[in-house]
C-alpha cells in the first residue's frame, strides 16, 4: 500500500492552487440524476470518492465520460437498479442520490451509506424531508427500499443546519408538484453553489446561503455546463501549513470569502494575511501563538479544517482549546499527534493543546481523511522523517495532496510501504 513520507523542516512559499472541491462535486454529482439531457462538468476533481459516485450512476444506467477534470454524463436512460453494497458503503453521500432517484425512476434499492468514521452521521432529517415531499423510504436489513408517486411540495423544518439534508430535499424538492420551503436550512458555500448548478439545469430557488430556501418545483429539468468552484477546504489547508511553517503561500483562484474563518483565526495566531476577492496569502512568523477554535456551521470555524488547525497549534506559543462541537468522534489524529510528541489531554471533543517547541518524525497512521492532512501538516514541522499511513483516506479528498506541497517546497513523496 501506499504512504507519504514527509520531512519536516522546510519552510513553505509559493502561490497554487486548487482543485475544484470535493463537496460541491459529490452534491452535483447527486442532483444529476434530475438531468434528462448531458451535462458537462468542469474542474471536478478526481479522486476517489468522485470516481465512485460516477460508477454508482453508472449502474442506474448513466453513461459517463471523463476528459480530464471534465465529466459528461447523459441521464436521459436512467433505471431502477440497487448498485453494489460494497461500493455504495464507500463514502457516505451515495445515499444523498436517493431523492434525485426517486424523483427520476420511481423506486430503487441501496445499502446504508458508509464514509469517514468521524462519529455518528444520521439521516433522520434527509428522510424526514422525502417523507414531507411523499417519498416512502423504509430501512430492511441495512438496504433502504425508496418509492413515489408524485413527489409534492412542503414546509419542512429541520431540527440543525444540516448540509447533507438541506441539499438532499432541495435536489428532490426541485421536480416536485408545487412549492417546497426549508426552515433552518445550512447556508454553507456548498449550498450556494448547488442552487446555482441546479438553476442551470432550469430549477426555480431562492434564499440559497439564507436559513430559509424555496423551491418551486419544475415537470423537467435539461441539460448545462457547470464548474466546479475551488475547494475551500485545500485552500484552508495549504495557507495552514504555510503558516505553521512560517512560511509565506499563496492559493489563487478562490472566493477569498469561504475562508473568512480561517483567515481571522490565523491573524489572531499572529500571522499576517492579505486577501483579495480571488486569493488569500498568509505570511507567518516563525511561530504562531495558541488560539481557542470551536467548530460551528458556517459561517463558523469549518468542522473540516479542525484537524489541520490542531496540527498547528501543536507547535504554537501557548495554550489552545479545540472544541469540536459538529462530529463527536472526530478525534483520530489526536494521538497519533500525541505519538509525535505534542502536548495534547483529550475530553470528550474538546481538545486542550500545550505548543512544544518541535515535534518529532514518526510512523502515523491517518483514520480519516481530514485527521489524515492533519498528519501530514504535522510532519512538515517534525524533526526527521514522518510516514502517514492509510493514506487512501487522504486520496479521497486531496488529488496527490503532496504534488501541492512538494510545489511550496515541502520534501513530501509517495512510497511503497510494505
Amino acid at each position: 500500500m501506499d504512504a507519504l513520507l514527509i520531512k519536516g523542516g522546510k519552510r513553505l512559499s509559493g502561490v497554487i492552487e486548487v482543485a475544484g472541491s470535493k463537496n460541491i462535486a459529490l452534491a452535483v454529482l447527486s442532483a444529476v440524476p434530475l438531468a434528462q439531457t448531458p451535462v458537462l462538468i468542469r474542474n471536478v476533481p478526481v479522486i476517489s470518492d468522485t470516481q465512485i459516485k460516477v460508477q454508482l450512476l453508472e449502474s442506474f444506467g448513466a453513461k459517463a465520460e471523463w476528459q480530464g477534470s471534465d465529466l459528461r454524463i447523459d441521464c436521459s436512460e436512467l433505471h431502477s437498479a440497487e448498485p453494489d453494497e460494497d461500493m455504495v458503503r464507500l463514502i457516505r453521500t451515495s445515499f444523498y442520490m436517493l431523492g434525485p432517484l426517486v424523483a427520476r425512476v420511481g423506486s430503487l434499492r441501496m445499502a446504508a451509506p458508509g464514509g469517514c468514521k468521524i462519529g455518528a452521521r444520521p439521516v433522520d432529517l434527509h428522510l424526514k424531508g422525502l417523507h414531507a415531499l411523499g417519498a416512502k423510504v423504509e430501512l430492511d436489513g441495512g438496504v433502504y427500499e425508496a418509492s413515489a408517486g408524485v413527489l409534492r411540495g412542503s414546509e419542512v423544518y429541520l431540527d440543525m443546519p444540516s448540509a447533507g439534508a438541506t441539499q438532499h430535499i432541495m435536489c428532490a424538492a426541485s421536480m416536485a408538484r408545487g412549492v417546497t420551503t426549508i426552515q433552518n436550512a445550512a447556508m454553507e458555500p456548498e449550498i450556494v453553489a448547488l442552487a446555482e448548478f441546479l438553476t442551470s439545469l432550469g430549477a426555480k430557488i431562492s434564499g440559497q446561503g439564507s436559513s430559509l430556501i424555496t423551491i418551486e418545483g419544475v415537470e423537467q429539468l435539461g441539460g448545462s455546463e457547470y464548474k466546479i468552484p475551488a475547494d475551500r477546504i485545500q485552500a484552508g489547508t495549504f495557507l495552514i501549513a504555510g503558516a505553521m511553517t512560517g512560511g509565506n503561500v499563496t492559493v489563487k483562484e478562490i472566493n477569498a470569502d469561504d475562508q473568512t474563518a480561517v483567515v481571522n483565526k490565523l491573524r489572531e495566531a499572529g500571522a499576517e494575511v492579505e486577501t483579495t476577492e480571488t486569493s488569500v496569502t498568509v505570511n507567518a512568523p516563525n511561530r504562531l501563538n495558541g488560539v481557542n477554535i470551536k467548530t460551528m456551521p458556517h459561517p463558523g470555524f469549518p468542522t473540516d479544517v479542525q484537524q489541520p488547525m490542531a496540527a498547528a497549534l501543536c507547535v504554537a506559543n501557548g495554550a489552545s482549546v479545540v472544541e469540536e462541537t459538529i462530529y463527536e468522534s472526530r478525534t483520530g489524529h489526536l494521538p497519533e499527534l500525541s505519538r509525535m510528541g505534542a502536548n495534547i489531554r483529550q475530553e470528550g471533543r474538546s481538545a486542550f493543546i500545550v505548543g512544544v517547541d518541535k515535534l518529532r518524525g514518526a510512523k502515523v497512521q491517518a483514520s480519516d481523511l481530514r485527521a489524515g492532512a492533519a498528519l501530514c501538516l504535522a510532519g512538515l514541522v517534525a524533526e526527521g522523517e514522518t510516514l502517514v499511513q492509510n493514506i487512501h483516506w487522504i486520496d479521497r479528498g486531496y488529488d496527490s495532496i503532496e504534488r501541492k506541497l512538494t510545489e511550496l517546497g515541502a520534501d513530501a513523496s509517495r512510497v511503497q510501504d510494505s
